[in-house]
């Protein structure tokens, strides 16, 4: 599902427009970024968290070369599911 496939069903199952979900989709997108940004984590109860993840600092290859190169350390943005999600991608919601 792309962006807008994904504005589109959330019309349908708000019964609002297709501007008003693309607008709460946007927000959305903005709060958490936002989030993240500052570090900060958003916990949404069953569904799942997104958070912010250090990587350290290593050494890698350039697979070309074959020469050794210093990988800086960094922040990545992270998604953990939850046990409702799990259960339905796993189709045991309901078991």
């Amino acid at each position: 599902m792309n962006r807008k496939e994904l504005i589109s069903a959330l019309a349908g199952k708000t019964g609002g427009s297709k501007a008003d979900a693309d607008r709460s989709l946007l927000a959305l997108i903005e709060i958490i970024s936002s989030t993240l940004e500052t570090g900060g984590k958003i916990t949404l109860a069953g569904f799942g968290v997104f958070e912010v993840r250090e990587r350290a600092a290593r050494n890698g290859r350039n697979p070309k070369t074959g020469q050794t190169l210093k990988i800086k350390a960094t922040r990545i943005p992270a998604f953990r599911a939850g046990t409702t999600l799990k259960a339905t991608v796993n189709g045991t919601l309901n078991e």
